[in-house]
């Protein structure tokens, strides 16, 4: 297919986030500035290789062990990439460190001859999700997809875009109810007004804002990718948006929420398509939701997801819910209800018993 130029752009319609969006403003700068980070490298001969379980386009995957306590692990070896993009996922993963459902990094190192560059990270008993996803219930995915929301607001309150949600890079540990948010190698630091490359994300999560060549995007590109996952869990279409290319993706997003939104986005924020890819975007009415529920899907369906389904699946990032916004839906009340979590995830007891305490309550 030809290559079109996406959009022309005008500089009078700047873009900031919603939330968190001066985080990395107060932050010194050693907190985000990834290229002065000195890399304290381990010892390669702690871990030993198990077996292969998987390959991505920058780096091969593989279970391992820590020779000194035969703890499982799993060892990631970067394919010869820049320098400056390991030192960003060293220091990504070093700032998120201890995050809630978020991978932990227990080490880095390198061959010693090669200087090829390994991260080594906290062991997920992960079932693959082509397998996983079609036997989770209701429940699963209100359950799973807190826990991953949970993730994503922690990272952001850190100033940090993933940039590529989608479910290869969410570990499920199904028997332990556990969830691992991987890969940051793509994530980046959020600094209102930067232009960031839109050369992010896997093509059906891609959000319109990559599509159209809108560079001072924000974190509402993580809850687009959510909205793209949670619209296959729901409605058993896997992915949702399925495009043959970044046009076509696009294309085939507009068939879903229609062409006039997405001129009105792009009107918003001063920019206009190219005349060959407005022409293959087509216009197309909205479809609702509801149009998407089936005999084999229903049972997963109900109103509170389609609502919660629309607060992600927004043309405009700054529409979109924001993670917190996300949680506090009534989509996971049953969820918090059962966990007895607050609407952070938090348990209700502890901030119960927190709040007792601060202000010298409890009975006599």
């Amino acid at each position: 297919m030809a290559r079109y130029s996406k959009a022309c752009r005008s500089p009078s319609c700047p873009s900031i986030s919603r939330v968190y969006a001066d985080i990395n403003d107060k932050r010194p700068p050693e907190y985000w500035d990834y290229e002065s980070l000195n890399i304290q490298w381990g010892e390669q001969d702690n871990y030993e290789v198990v077996r292969k379980v998987g390959r991505g386009k920058y780096s091969e995957v593989f279970e391992g062990v820590c020779v000194a306590n035969s703890q499982k692990c799993i060892i990631k070896i970067l394919k010869p990439v820049k320098k400056k993009k390991i030192r960003r996922e060293i220091k990504i993963l070093q700032n998120l460190s201890g995050g809630p459902n978020i991978i932990g990094l227990l080490d880095v190192v390198r061959d010693p001859e090669s200087k090829t560059p390994s991260l080594v990270f906290e062991y997920v008993n992960n079932t693959d999700f082509k397998v996983l996803y079609p036997l989770l219930g209701d429940y699963d995915i209100r359950y799973y997809v807190f826990l991953l929301l949970k993730a994503l607001d922690y990272s952001h309150s850190q100033g940090i875009m993933h940039r590529d949600v989608k479910p290869h890079n969410v570990m499920i540990d199904h028997e332990r109810r556990q969830l691992r948010l991987i890969d940051w190698g793509l994530a980046e630091f959020y600094h209102q007004g930067r232009e960031y490359n839109v050369r992010v994300a896997s093509r059906y999560y891609k959000g319109p804002e990559l599509l159209v060549d809108l560079q001072d995007y924000d974190y509402g590109l993580d809850l687009w990718s959510l909205g793209c996952m949670l619209a296959a869990l729901l409605f058993r279409k896997d992915p949702f948006f399925c495009g043959h290319d970044n046009y076509d993706q696009l294309a085939k997003i507009a068939r879903v929420l229609g062409s006039e939104a997405l001129f009105e986005y792009l009107g918003k924020y001063g920019l206009e398509l190219d005349p060959q890819l407005e022409a293959l975007v087509g216009h197309h009415s909205r479809k609702a939701w509801s149009k998407f529920v089936t005999p084999d899907n229903a049972h997963l369906v109900s109103p509170e997801a389609l609502d919660f389904l629309d607060g992600l699946l927004r043309y405009d990032h700054q529409e979109r819910f924001t993670c917190k916004e996300a949680m506090a839906h009534p989509y996971f009340a049953p969820v918090r209800e059962r966990e007895g979590w607050d609407v952070n995830g938090e348990p209700v007891n502890a901030a119960a018993a927190a709040g007792n305490n601060s202000s010298g309550g409890g009975r006599s």
